[in-house]
């Protein structure tokens, strides 16, 4: 596949951080519609099947060897069964704009555990930057209250999504080593869909009753959830990642909160707060100290100079 030039991907990539942020508007209409679990369950099996098009089309597609199938299966259960369980769960409790606010935390979340149980470094601006981070989720979760304890049910949900979410990079990080990423993105969505439908059974004796109450404009959102934000987005969103590098492309990442926050005032008409504007920008500021981009560019732009004077020389 030929690449695109840096301004395509830019711009490519700024269109698909918009529809990622947009798309937790879409999930919680859709959770609030049908069954959360059931329908959620169901999203994720659309999206494995889209990946399984375009790996089948490409004869990409590999089975898995033993160890392979090890780090998937712990990868799917946090980041595909947990992740998207605590979401749809969380969405039906908090606002789209919590949500969006909280999930920004996933880069931040996985650079600690990344220092935790991969040995990275922990630097100054790393520190400072998990700080600001939690900082700004207490802005957000608390929203005035004040208290501990007035903590949502529903936030809380979301805080473990990012938490399972977080996780299950590190088994992810480990099955890049000698597997493509789209194929481990095939594998977790289909096999993480199956334990999601199987809890689904046991949580939602309705649920698949309930999807045949949907009306078109649903399923629409529906299938633009599954098949252009969670299929086709997370692909675009890997290739990016081979192109550009991981630290520049997770830049990127910082602006979903913003278009959780327009999308949720522009569609569902909730309020925002003070407090959540303070919460956006110590987690934006925390995720980009936190997860060491600032360091990595520094240390591209020092190796390039060096590199341009031993030309020199």
């Amino acid at each position: 596949m030929r690449a695109l030039s840096k301004p395509a991907t830019y711009i490519l990539l700024l269109l698909l951080m918009m529809i990622w942020g947009f798309n937790v508007i879409a999930i919680k209409l859709v959770v609030e519609y049908f069954e959360p679990v059931t329908i959620t369950a169901f999203r994720i099996l659309t999206a494995g099947i889209v990946v399984l098009i375009f790996l089948a089309s490409k004869k990409e597609f590999r089975k898995m060897t033993r160890q392979q199938l090890v780090y998937v299966t712990i990868g799917s259960l946090t980041g595909i069964t947990g992740h998207h369980y605590f979401l749809s769960m969380g969405l039906t409790m908090t606002t789209a704009s919590n949500t969006g606010l909280i999930i920004a935390l996933v880069p931040l979340m996985t650079s600690l555990l990344a220092i935790v149980f991969l040995g990275d470094r922990l630097t100054l601006l790393r520190f400072i930057g998990i700080f600001l981070g939690f900082i700004g989720v207490s802005f957000i979760v608390l929203n005035g209250a004040g208290e501990l304890s007035s903590i949502s049910r529903g936030d809380f949900y979301i805080f473990l999504c990012v938490l399972a979410q977080a996780v299950s990079f590190i088994y992810i990080k480990k099955a890049t080593e000698t597997m493509d990423a789209r194929l481990i993105t095939f594998w977790m969505q289909i096999i993480g869909a199956a334990f999601l439908f199987l809890i689904s059974l046991k949580v939602e004796p309705q649920g698949l009753e309930s999807l045949t109450t949907g009306k078109p404009w649903i399923w629409a959102v529906f299938a633009s959830s599954a098949i252009l934000a969670t299929g086709i987005g997370h692909m675009f969103y890997n290739r990016a990642i081979h192109q550009l590098g991981a630290g520049e492309t997770a830049i990127f990442i910082n602006l979903t909160p913003f278009f959780s926050l327009t999308g949720s005032y522009l569609f569902l008409d909730e309020t925002i707060a003070a407090a959540q504007l303070f919460g956006f920008i110590f987690i934006v500021s925390g995720v980009v100290l936190g997860t060491g981009v600032l360091e990595h560019r520094n240390y591209y732009q020092v190796r390039k100079i060096k590199e341009k004077q031993s030309d020199l020389s």
